[in-house]
Order: C-alpha cells, then sequence, then structure tokens
C-alpha cells in the first residue's frame, strides 16, 4: 500500500536528461510509482496542490521546472517569464516532491528540434487562435518530458483547460504510458485564478482580475437558467467584462464543447466557459464547467433496453 510522502526534505536536482531517466527508472525497479507534475517554475498554490495531489497517491513525485521557448511566440515574455528555481525547490520539497528536474534548453535540445507534436483540431480555437504555435510547443514539450519520464502518472491542472484535453489526446493517439490526472484550479478568496503571470499585475490591476471570474459566473447563471443561445451566454459574460474597464477586449469568452473545446451555437448539457483577456502585462485565463437543465441530445440515453 502506498504511504504518503513527507514534506520538508529537499528534493534531488537533476539537470540531464539520461540521469532523469536512469533515476527513475532505479525508483520503478523498487516497485515504486511514480507522478510528474510539469511546470514551468514560478510555483504558487496551484503547482503545490497538484504536487500534494501525486504526493497522497504515489510514492515518487517527479517536479519538472522548465521555461519551455518552443509555446512563446516572437513578442511574448520568453525573457521576463518569472523565475525562481531555489524558491520552487523549498516549495516543491515542502508538499512532497522527491526529485525536480531542471534543465536547460541546451539539456533538452542539444540539437535544435526537426519534430513538433501536434493536435491539430485541439489546438485551432480558442487559445490556439490567439497564440498561433502555442500549442505545438506545448505538445512537443510535454511529449519530450513524458518519454523521458517513462510510466507514470501525470498531474495538470484544470486551469488550463485546453492545454489539459491536448495533452489528453497526444497521450492517448501516441499510446504513451502515462495517465493524466487532472488538479482543480485553485483560486484566491476573490476567485482570481492563480498563475505564475499573476506577479504582472499592478496593485490596480490586481483588484480589477477578479472580472474574469465573474464574467465566466455570469455565464454560468444563464446556462443553468435555460439559456439555450450561445451568443446570448457570450453577451452575459462580456456585459460583465466590459464594466472592468481596466480590462482590454476579450481575446474570446467562449461556450465550448467540453471535449472538442469547439465553440457551440447552442446549449445543452455539459459545457465548458472559457475566456481570455490582457490586463496591463498580463494575459489571464480560466475557465468554469456548467451544466443546461436541457440534455445533449447527442448524449447516450441513461436507461437500459
Amino acid at each position: 500500500m502506498h504511504t504518503p510522502v513527507k514534506g520538508g526534505a529537499p528534493p534531488r536536482v537533476i539537470a540531464d536528461p539520461g540521469a532523469w531517466r536512469d533515476a527513475l527508472n532505479r525508483h520503478r525497479a523498487a516497485g515504486q510509482t511514480v507522478g510528474v507534475v510539469p511546470t514551468m517554475g514560478a510555483l504558487h498554490a496551484g503547482h503545490l496542490s497538484l504536487i500534494r495531489l501525486a504526493a497522497a497517491q504515489r510514492d515518487v513525485v517527479a517536479v519538472t521546472v522548465y521555461v519551455n521557448p518552443l509555446q512563446f511566440a516572437a513578442g511574448e515574455d520568453l525573457a521576463s517569464y518569472p523565475r525562481d528555481l531555489d524558491g520552487d525547490l523549498a516549495q516543491a520539497g515542502e508538499v512532497g516532491a522527491t526529485l525536480v528536474f531542471a534543465p536547460t534548453p541546451d539539456d533538452l535540445w542539444p540539437t535544435p528540434a526537426a519534430t513538433t507534436v501536434s493536435v491539430p483540431a485541439l489546438s485551432a480555437p480558442l487559445e490556439g487562435h490567439a497564440r498561433p504555435g502555442h500549442f505545438d510547443g506545448v505538445g512537443t514539450i510535454v511529449t519530450k518530458l513524458l518519454s523521458l519520464t517513462g510510466p507514470c502518472w501525470a498531474y495538470f491542472g484544470e486551469k488550463d483547460f485546453q492545454q489539459l484535453a491536448v495533452v489528453r489526446r497526444l497521450v492517448s493517439d501516441l499510446s504513451l504510458p502515462v495517465e493524466v490526472i487532472a488538479g482543480p484550479t485553485v483560486r484566491a478568496t476573490d476567485g482570481l485564478a492563480l498563475s505564475s503571470r499573476n506577479a504582472y499585475l499592478t496593485e490596480d490591476e490586481r483588484a480589477a482580475a477578479p472580472a474574469l471570474y465573474y464574467a465566466l459566473l455570469a455565464g454560468r447563471r444563464a446556462v443553468e437558467g435555460g439559456e439555450r443561445d450561445a451568443d446570448a451566454v457570450r453577451d452575459a459574460m462580456l456585459g460583465v467584462l466590459r464594466a472592468e474597464p481596466c480590462f482590454a477586449a476579450p481575446d474570446y469568452l467562449e461556450v465550448a464543447d467540453p471535449q472538442t473545446v469547439i465553440p457551440l451555437e447552442r446549449v445543452a448539457g455539459e459545457v465548458r466557459l472559457l475566456g481570455a483577456a490582457r490586463l496591463g502585462r498580463a494575459r489571464l485565463i480560466d475557465n468554469i464547467g456548467a451544466t443546461s437543465p436541457f440534455p445533449n441530445p447527442s448524449a447516450p440515453s441513461a436507461g437500459g433496453n
């Protein structure tokens, strides 16, 4: 039976990909299960919740800390993205991390990558439209990290809902020996979804930031109140966000299918409400689920023959 890891001990830090693979293979050879939490560092309570979940379920918790250049477009915040490896190690160890993989780009790509892992159908809408090529970078690095890690349970947060869908599909399509586990979005007391990029917010912007979440809640109220026109739900969300003048016009406020992330015209059954908008230097994203009182006609019926 698995005994949860007790936090406090500093994790072992590895930069060499071969050493990372060998270390985890030794743990598996000893009969231990491996949970991996891929991150770009600048750990916050959302990341720590995933590490705690992995520590409660697996014998070995492996955290990756790598700011992935492949998922940043020209002009995005690669150079300024927050980095604090010493702080990350201290926090990760406190909540049960055993190993931390902290490679440099040269460690992972001694020669430039000539391979891209793409999931076009899931990558095209929403974030894919706003950030072309982003999910190709995500898919490529996640595939590489999971291939180096080997058989494992991989923990991702629901805050990056479209990313989670992309990862699940590439794991399935490529038959990777990985089970993807989703952790719920962690929020501040005022509802703001935690993100490393929240560090960019000024005091006034931070006070305005929960408006994105409130917009999604307005969409949920419309859906659960029986609104079937997806455009009307979008208008309800947009009205709330527009009332907060600090926000720029949103990249999107959408009602989407929770499996395909494709925007909907009519609302029925389970849907996902997703939004992204700029607030000063920060680009915030968030999402929540909602359930219409009207069933999805394409869903299988509950009864038997």
